[in-house]
């Protein structure tokens, strides 16, 4: 049985109230990218517009104070962080070191769609239509109000569900059930609500000309490490599939065993011409036997997470998941170069996108059915940040009839992507422990390596 997620301490907060109209005027709006690649990535936070000297954090520290320590990747100096649940792999940015109390603001601080862009040198204007699906617990009532402020605050054009823009699914494929009422439903619903508003608006901010997709799972699947949650998770692909999806982003992991590694769980997850991307974790290099599922599956696009400073190169973050996947011989397309440092066994991470809290990512999230206490906009990092970008990368692209796995990463030319070459993930295991392993699989390095995979995207051309 898994731990059930503790209440958190909230404190009450002025800027709980405030309004996204303060938000939306404030700002000065766009998407503007480098028109072309830039090999050495430099995001801001201040590209989004100039803060109000008056905007101030539940902190008391000034917004514009908080974007330059994102931009500077100090953030966490004087800052904690805190899982959102147990399964997902998402970390929001706490008010101060020892709190379990997000950190708040009425404007956001931390990298949007542009700074994004810029760092991913990614053309100024997005053509991709196809649809980004992405999969979470529970239900959020709040969601498309909250993306849609998301939207409006960073100048892309609405997405709703009255446009057909934005699909609200259940697993099953019917309409996503009534939000928990019961005390400990909805406080996980609440908790999880930050995790499905990070992963529409990292597909946002990939993609802002596509559709969006959420498919919802029961929200014990936030809880439950076992086979009844990755079952679910397995009947939500097909049914992403079946919706016409063509990308879908798993923010969640489980442990794998036999039972999700082979027959019906294996199968749901593998579509050509769908991008099917998971997180690998963020607890670091995992012990070099088994990855989470699903980012373990040789189908599935593992995607991993780095530090992404304005100034200097970016860095392998130190908490990225890594590791082997000893049931499998190689994810799809995997060379041989890649799977020895696993023993020639499947090697995560394939890719990989921003992932540090300390250079996280704006989130707006207001659903707050237990506490009471909306976040507004808040810090988010964790691989459920690099996960969903990813496959709104392949949507964006355009070319999905050629998507096979993470077999056209692996062809992609070199080019591609932006080499991490700095870093290492083995804060928890150590892979000179585990005889057979490379140091490439804890430890950023020239070429592939497992916190960072290939490396982080350079334009689209890998995708």
């Amino acid at each position: 049985m898994r731990p059930k997620l503790s209440h958190r301490v909230v404190k009450a907060s002025a800027v709980a109230a405030a309004a996204v109209a303060l938000t939306a005027a404030a700002l000065q709006p766009g998407l503007a990218a480098a028109s072309s690649p830039s090999p050495s990535p430099s995001p801001s936070p201040a590209a989004t517009g100039s803060a109000p000297s008056s905007a101030r954090a539940n902190s008391g520290e000034s917004v514009a104070a908080l974007r330059q320590a994102v931009s500077s990747g100090r953030l966490l100096d004087s800052h904690g962080v805190r899982s959102v649940c147990p399964q997902c792999h998402s970390e929001v940015v706490t008010e101060h070191k020892g709190s379990t109390s997000p950190l708040r603001s009425p404007l956001p601080a931390g990298y949007g769609p542009a700074d994004l862009g810029k760092a991913y040198g990614l053309p100024r204007t997005s053509a991709g239509k196809g649809i980004i699906a992405v999969i979470n617990a529970g239900v959020d009532p709040a969601l498309e109000r909250d993306l849609a402020a998301y939207r409006r605050t960073y100048g892309l054009p609405p997405c709703t569900t009255a446009s057909g823009c934005l699909q609200l699914l259940d697993y099953t494929g019917g309409a996503q059930p009534a939000p928990q009422k019961d005390a400990h439903g909805a406080f996980v619903e609440e908790e999880v609500a930050l995790e499905t508003s990070l992963d529409l608006d990292m597909a946002s901010a990939a993609c802002p000309s596509c559709r969006l997709m959420e498919i919802s799972v029961p929200w014990q699947d936030a809880e439950d490490n076992n086979d009844v949650s990755t079952g679910d998770f397995a009947r939500a692909v097909n049914t992403a599939v079946a919706h016409h999806a063509s990308a879908v982003s798993i923010s969640y992991g489980y442990s794998a065993d036999v039972t999700n590694t082979s027959g019906r769980i294996l199968a749901a997850l593998r579509h050509k011409g769908v991008a099917i991307t998971a997180s690998t974790g963020d607890a670091g290099f995992n012990g070099g036997i088994h990855q989470d599922w699903p980012s373990n599956l040789p189908s599935v696009i593992s995607v991993g997470g780095v530090t992404l400073p304005a100034s200097g190169p970016a860095t392998a973050w130190w908490a990225a998941g890594s590791g082997c996947e000893t049931r499998f011989p190689a994810a799809d397309g995997q060379p041989s170069s890649v799977t020895a440092a696993c023993g020639h066994h499947r090697a995560a991470a394939d890719v990989s996108a921003d992932a540090d809290a300390a250079t996280g990512v704006a989130v707006y999230d207001t659903y707050a059915p237990s506490t009471g206490e909306p976040y507004n906009w808040v810090i988010a990092g964790g691989t459920s940040a690099s996960a969903p970008y990813i496959a709104g990368l392949f949507v964006r692209a355009g070319h999905l009839a050629s998507v096979d796995g993470p077999r056209t990463l692996y062809r992609a030319p070199a080019a591609a992507f932006t080499d991490i070459t700095a870093g290492n993930n083995e804060a928890y295991h150590v892979c000179g422990d585990y005889p057979g392993l490379s140091a490439s699989v804890c430890n950023a390095r020239p070429g592939w390596d497992g916190p960072t995979g290939l490396g982080m995207p350079h334009g689209l051309a890998a995708f």
